[in-house]
This record gives C-alpha cells, structure tokens and sequence, in this order.
C-alpha cells in the first residue's frame, strides 16, 4: 500500500481511498471481508470506501444522529488506529493521513481537544477516588480527597499512636512432659504489644507469646535499646497478657493507645506490629467480616472475636488493630491456614480485652473467664418441643448434662429447658440478639460476667416455668487444656513415672494428631467425662525408668492408673501418699484395660536412689507434691547431691521442703 486519503466527511462518514501496488495473490484481506472494497485483479490497485468518523467519546457521529451504522462498520477495523489518532475534520477538502505523531493545526480541533482530556481526567479522577473509597476503606493512612493521597493533618497523630506500639522479644523454655523434671530446649520469638497506661506502665500482648518465659524484653519504635519486661498477669483462656517494664526511660515520649467500640461491619481496620519479613514496623489494611463466638486456640475456650481479611503473619500476633478513628478495637492474635483459607485473620476485641483489665483490677491476678457448666442441645424439632411440653411461644435450649463440680449443679438438672439468661430469650438455636441484623450464640452472655457474679435463669421444667438464681464459676476439668504456666507434676516410685493427663501431655507425647493417636481411655476421658470433685485428676504411667525392681514392665507406658492397693485413684497427690505410707510388702497398680503391676516395696526402697543418680533426676517428686503430700516416708524423697571438689557424687537424703526449694530453685 502506497497512500491513504481521506476525500471529506458526508453525514459524519469519511470517505477513504487506497492506493496498492501489491499483486493480488499477496493482498491481505480487510478484517471483517468487506464488500465494499473492490480492487482490479492485477497491476496497481485502488479501492474507496466509506467509514463513521468516531466521536471523542468512541460512538460513530451518525450514531448519535439515529443514522444507521451497520455499513461500514468492518470496514472501519483496518485503519481505526489511524483515524483515532488524526482527530481531523474535514470539511469537503481534501487531505492527506499525516503521521501519528503530527498534531492538529486547526485551533477549534485544538479546544475541543483540550475540553475532551479535560472531562476525560474529571471521569478518570472521580473514578479513582470512588475506587480508593472501595478498595482502601481499611486504609486510614489515605485520603481519597487529598492531592498527595496523605492525611497531612493528622500526620503527626499516627506517628504517636504507631510510637505506642512495641516489639517483644521472649525466651520461652517450654516444661518436658516426657521427662518433666526438667525443661525443653529454650528457644526465642518475637511478637508485637502495645502501651495502654503511662502512669502505670502498662503494655498488652498475647498470652502465648510469654508462655513459658524465661526473659522477656521489649523495644520502642525507632529505638535500638532493649528494656526488660515483667509479665504482671497472664490470661491464658482469652490469650492475654500484660506486661510492665521498670526503667523509667523507657517510658519518655510514651502515649498510651484509646480503645474503641466493636466494630461494625465493613469498618476499615488497620493491623500494627512486627511480622516476619523485616525489624520495621509494618502495617496492613482490610475489612471487618464477622463478628461471632469462635475458639481461641491458646486457651482451648470459645469467646467473642472479629474476623477480618487483613494479613495476619507469625509477629503480628499482640498488636493493636486500629478502626477509622484510630482507635484500637481489639488485638491480633491468630489466622486460619489452609487451602480454602485466605486472609482470615482473628482479633480479640475490646469487650474481652476490657474484661481482662477488670478481673486484674478486682482480684489482684486474673481469675478467668466464667461457665455455667452444662451441655446442650438446641430445640429445632418440633416432636422434641412437643415431647418436652413446649409452647410455641417458647424457645431455648434442652441441657443434656450438669457438671457436678459448677455451682450451678444444684440449681439446673438435666432435661431442663433454659429459655432466658438474665431477661434475654435464647431462640432455638441457641443464639440471642446481638446487634442489628446479627444473632450470636448465648455463651457470650455468660462470658460477659465474673467469676461469683449471679444471674437469673428462667427454666421450663416438666412442664411448668420457674425462676432459679445461680452463681458462675469454673468447673473441673478431667484433662485441662492447659496449666496456666505451672510446672508439670510427676511422682516416681521403683522406676515408675506417674504424671497428671492434659492437652498439653497428649500433644506433647503424641503430636498434634494427638486425637487420633492417643490412647482411647484418655480421650475418653477428655472428650466425654466430667469430674465428679474438685481436685480430681486423671493419673497416667507415663513411663517406667528401667531396673531390677520394675523388671518384666519395660513396655508399660502412657496407661491410665484406676486403682492402687484396691483404692480409686482420684489424683496424683492421692496416688503418692498411698504409695509413700503403703505398709504392705506390695504394691498393686491396677491400669485401664485390667493390666496389672505389682512392684516389691522393699525393693522399691532401696533402689530409688540408684534409679534417680542413674537418669539424673533431682527428686522423686515435683515441687507441689514436697508441699501437700501427706505420709511421706521418714527418709524423704532424694535427691542427686551435686558432687563434690574430689569430683565424687553422693547421695542423700532430701533436707527440709525449704531448703530444697533454696538448693533446686528451677523445680
């Protein structure tokens, strides 16, 4: 092709000529096939044709003319380029296609050129600001208003609010479950928390990023000192703790945060801390998606959270989460992983938070999270209501089991039917109203309150509707999530180590597929047995230390003891005072499944403290069990003597408790 001309605008079309060279068999066809277009068959060609001339706005003239467009509308595709950039009007004169970089000449094209990017960058901002509006309603750090897209204004207050939040640093030496008279290997992780109190230097975290410490520091934002911290409470069941540090220094150009309301909805939120992937602090913006009751995974119990889209990595976990109003509404604490899991991140909010702070304030220490101690069922079938004598007016919640060690044991039976909680109707379902257009179920009512606060129960009992009034407190568990910190209890006798059943042992001893790894009679025990006293505690063989005495049991481990000497074991406390004043020549252990160890208590006597210098263990029992066992034998338990300048070890008889305490301060 040799030349394009354009030969004026009839109607808005625009008539174009084309001047080819190209032999026939090597012309390319117009997209579409036009028909209009008709070349001779050899020799140098031309063909004409008509196209709409296009609009700024992309519509062919005519179109907005009510002018048909279908004729030449394939024609158009081969040159649309070209006529899209000219941007010429011609009016019957002649003129010939410059090139693309050429620009108009005629001033009244040049206007109506500039009006055309005028309202193209209005359309183009106001979507832009409608986008940011959408897509950043998390962002408070961008203001869709604003030329530079910074909050210049408020500029400085973010720089202080972000200065309130700090990094942690902790050395954790997790309890040996299997050897639990001493400790794993220390290792070290850092976490986020955040100031809420100056003059009393107070800072928040979470719970299990000081379990088990040995060392905790914090540092400021900006700042290359590390200062020691004190952990002043810790709240395992709402994942929760609270730290001080002493040096006063720390504390300069220190402004403490401002808690807010729960969030709605929808509300932007902002996460703050120190995740993994660099020392700075880091910050990330999303939405509020679900409000609801879900389960902490630290303390193994159900409280209120807010579900947000926001990242969540491993070192946010501790830092605030700031709303619009930058105001902090809750804490970071854990995620959801998983192929069908993506940004789900979960924040403690500010009704657990706050009820943290008071159960410190009122007790001195934090005391936990109340219970009714029941279970239930929900009352959705209708033959069920009608068996149960319920009205349709009526709704609540059928409780299958009372657990004998909650307060409320004697005032709720089972088959009783809880239709209100302190004034409010439980649905069906379970669930109460929460906010607007939201339901959440009615365990967040009891989570509310403290521990020896009473509330009013309306129940439907055979039948006829009656009033009880109860206290909350905190049932025994069988095998407890977790031990608050403390140090795990064990007792030996004749090479046999007996421990207390938890979450924390089964994981320990049999990994995170602990329920379906783990012996059935523990999970049992776990899953679907209550305590039937306070105090009472499943007791395990965890494993035999090889002996002369204990020959034959080499292969007994993790079995849960039922009986010694034909007495129901009860607690490990119980177990060692019935084996430390058991006078008979025997000891019989009676395990689940009928097994049966008898241990010759002469032996066992005289073999401890080979035993103990052998797999050197300090004592015969943890600490706790010096203190409350009852009947310990005249010799006491012994210990390993550290050994002498002559390089020879001894071994003796255990001093008083105090003295022991003085000399094994890590027991």
């Amino acid at each position: 092709m040799t030349g394009v001309t354009c030969r004026g605008e009839v109607s808005g079309m625009l008539t174009v000529s084309m001047h080819c060279s190209m032999p026939a068999s090597r012309r390319p066809e117009m997209a579409g096939g036009a028909k209009s277009c008709r070349m001779p068959a050899a020799g140098r060609s031309s063909a004409s044709f008509q196209v709409p001339v296009m609009s700024g706005n992309g519509v062919p003239r005519r179109a907005r003319n009510g002018d048909d467009t279908r004729t030449g509308r394939s024609e158009m595709s081969g040159v649309r380029t070209a006529l899209r950039t000219q941007r010429q009007h011609t009016r019957g004169k002649e003129s010939t296609v410059a090139p693309l970089t050429t620009r108009p000449d005629n001033a009244k094209a040049n206007e109506v050129s500039v009006r055309r990017k005028t309202r193209g960058n209005r359309r183009k901002k106001t979507r832009r600001k409608e986008e940011m509006r959408q897509e950043s309603a998390g962002n408070m750090f961008v203001d869709p208003d604003d030329d530079d897209g910074y909050l210049d204004s408020t500029e400085e207050m973010w720089d202080k609010k972000m200065d309130g939040v700090i990094k942690v640093y902790c050395i954790h030496t997790e309890p040996n479950f299997s050897m639990p008279w001493q400790r794993r290997r220390q290792y070290q992780s850092t976490s986020t928390g955040f100031v809420i109190d100056v003059e009393r230097k107070r800072l928040l975290t979470n719970a299990h990023s000081v379990e088990h410490h040995t060392q905790v520091k914090v540092k400021k934002r900006g700042d290359d000192q590390k200062f020691l911290a004190k952990v002043l409470a810790t709240g395992t069941e709402c994942d929760i703790a609270m730290l001080t540090v002493d040096d006063p220094k720390f504390w300069e150009d220190m402004s403490a945060l401002e808690f807010g309301h729960l969030p709605r909805l929808q509300e932007g939120v902002a996460v703050v801390g120190y995740p993994v992937g660099g020392d700075t602090i880091s910050v990330t913006s999303g939405v509020v998606s679900r409000i609801e009751v879900t389960s902490y995974v630290h303390g193994m119990t159900d409280l209120l959270s807010i579900q947000i889209d926001a990242a969540i990595n491993s070192g946010n976990s501790g830092g605030p989460v700031f709303n619009e109003r930058q105001e902090c509404v809750g804490i970071a604490f854990q995620s959801m992983r998983g192929e069908d899991a993506e940004n789900i991140g979960y924040v403690i909010p500010t009704p657990v938070v706050e009820h943290f702070l008071v159960d410190y304030e009122r007790n001195g220490k934090f005391t936990g999270f109340p219970m009714l101690g029941i279970s239930w069922q929900t009352m959705e079938s209708p033959a069920l209501r009608a068996v149960l004598k319920m009205t349709s007016e009526q709704s609540g919640v059928l409780v299958r089991e009372v657990q004998p060690t909650c307060p409320a044991a004697g005032a709720i039976m089972p088959n009783d039917i809880i239709l209100q909680f302190n004034g409010i109707a439980i649905s069906n379902d379970g669930t109460v109203p929460f906010r607007r257009g939201e339901r959440i179920a009615f365990g967040y009512l009891v989570s509310e309150r403290y521990e020896g606060e009473a509330v009013l129960l309306k129940l439907l009992r055979d039948g006829e509707v009656i009033d009880v009034e109860t206290v909350l407190g905190k049932p025994t568990f069988l095998v407890p999530s977790h031990i608050s910190g403390a140090e795990p209890s064990y007792y030996i006798v004749a090479g046999l180590v007996f421990i207390t059943a938890s979450e924390l042992y089964l994981r320990a001893e049999f990994g995170s597929d602990y329920l379906y790894d783990a012996p059935v009679s523990l999970l049992h025990m776990l899953t679907a047995s209550t305590a039937k006293a306070k105090g009472e505690q499943v007791v395990v063989l965890s494993q035999v230390l090889v002996a002369d005495v204990n020959l034959g049991y080499e292969g007994v481990d993790n079995s849960m003891v039922k009986a010694v000497n034909g007495v129901p074991v009860t607690s490990l406390r119980q177990l060692a005072e019935l084996a430390e004043g058991c006078e008979a020549p025997h000891l019989r252990l009676n395990l689940r499944g009928s097994e049966l160890v008898v241990i010759d208590m002469a032996e066992a006597r005289a073999s401890i403290r080979e035993i103990l210098q052998t797999h050197n263990i300090p004592a015969a029992m943890s600490s706790d069990l010096l203190r409350d066992v009852k009947g310990i034998d005249p010799a006491g338990p012994v210990i390993d003597v550290p050994a002498t300048a002559s390089g020879e070890g001894s071994v003796g008889v255990a001093p008083s408790v105090d003295d022991f305490i003085e000399e094994v301060p890590s027991l």
